[in-house]
């Protein structure tokens, strides 16, 4: 039984691992797609927008699926199709064909992102122990292998359909090579097993789904504002301007790295608490920074704090509903999506009617809002066992070997 829960843990991080990988190629050379393609500033922001809203009825759609079929093959088939529709991205010609390989991506990604969270909530339960951060430590890792492989490309001024295609070469067989291993737990139907019908669960789901926008919303601001925060208004150079992100994506592999332990120590509820200070801290720091190296200081903080946020959220939501966690998963996933939306008009808005020093303060509110909802994140004795983790178990559930 050991050795199953450990193969179905490395082969689900590598699954994490490659999608980080193929995101952060993704949204790391969408100038180049832009040029590629010649779609216009005014159109690029239906092209963007399309993907998570996309990605939301992907995750939407695997909700209804998994009552049917094992989420373990869900992320067999939809992992390969991430690979193959970034490929796409990078092959096409005309704007309908970026299109069509966006729409893929989107829809693919959705169900990539509930079935993966799915699989690493029932290990966690089989586990017994906090394991959920580590999945999204080696998701971070992947970002920064995509973007370094990103920089690789541009600096050498490679074809997009060059730059992708050894990546996808690698990472498809890998990928199917290693989801024989996935182990299943038992995710149920949600409105099977939840007490008090649909009501009651949106009562109870419905502080995750703020925690995760909120979250998502000061990822896309560190995301998409950082290096033009940093140079108009900090005043840095273009150079050090690509630095801020590269900190903030090295710092959430820091934190999710470590921030396992600190659970088991702690319990969950007590991380989150620290992650939305600290993050609500470098919210802070960046907007009172008289210079680019104190406002560096706060995207550091930043990555520290919200780390913990997404992955123990989704964990959060496995203890709510043990029996029931696929389909939780599945619609708190919707919601890292509306943060993503949300977050970068949000703050680029505020910035352009206001300024973008008191812009950064309104992620920081949000994030401390996290603070009153911490309660969601404590251990339900009748739900998942006492204290801080549940008893250790063997119970694996459903192993998938294969189609």
């Amino acid at each position: 039984m050991t050795d199953v829960l450990r193969r179905g843990r490395a082969s689900l991080a590598f699954s994490f691992f490659a999608q980080g990988v193929a995101f952060a190629l993704l949204v790391t050379r969408i100038p180049a797609i832009q040029d590629r393609y010649g779609v216009s500033d005014a159109l690029l922001p239906a092209f963007l927008a399309a993907v998570p809203i996309l990605a939301g009825v992907g995750s939407v759609s695997t909700e209804h699926l998994v009552k049917r079929i094992r989420p373990s093959l869900l992320l067999r088939l939809a992992q390969p199709v991430v690979l193959l529709a970034l490929l796409g991205v990078g092959a096409g010609d005309s704007t309908v064909e970026l299109g069509v390989s966006l729409a893929a991506f989107g829809l693919a990604v959705g169900m990539l992102d509930a079935s993966m969270n799915m699989l690493g909530v029932s290990l966690q339960r089989s586990y017994g122990r906090s394991i959920m951060l580590s999945f999204h430590a080696v998701f971070s890792l992947g970002g920064i292998v995509g973007a370094s492989l990103a920089w690789v490309g541009a600096h050498w001024h490679l074809a997009l359909f060059v730059s992708y295609l050894p990546v996808v070469v690698v990472l498809v067989p890998l990928c199917l090579v290693g989801s024989r291993w996935y182990v299943d737990g038992d995710g149920g139907a949600l409105e099977e097993t939840a007490q008090g019908g649909d009501g009651i669960v949106f009562k109870l789901l419905l502080p995750l789904c703020l925690v995760m926008t909120f979250a998502y919303i000061g990822d896309s601001t560190v995301s998409n504002w950082s290096a033009k925060y940093l140079q108009d208004v900090l005043g840095s150079s273009e150079q050090l301007a690509t630095v801020p992100y590269n900190v903030y994506m090295v710092t959430t592999l820091l934190g999710r790295a470590i921030g396992d332990f600190g659970v088991r120590r702690f319990g969950a509820a007590a991380v989150v608490r620290a992650g939305a200070v600290v993050a609500a801290v470098g919210f802070a720091v960046v907007a009172v920074a008289p210079g680019p190296w104190v406002g560096m200081l706060g995207f550091t903080l930043l990555g520290l704090g919200l780390c913990v946020l997404v992955p123990q959220t989704f964990a959060a939501a496995g203890r709510l509903f043990p029996g029931a966690s696929d389909a939780a998963v599945a619609r708190l996933n919707v919601f890292n999506y509306v943060g993503f939306l949300v977050g970068s008009p949000l703050v680029g808005a505020l910035g352009d009617a206001w300024s973008y020093r008191g812009a950064m303060l309104v992620p920081m509110v949000l994030v401390l809002v996290t603070l009153v909802y911490a309660k969601s994140f404590e251990a339900q004795p009748d739900r998942y066992g006492g204290g801080h983790e549940r008893p250790r178990t063997a119970d694996v559930g459903r192993g998938s070997n294969g189609l």
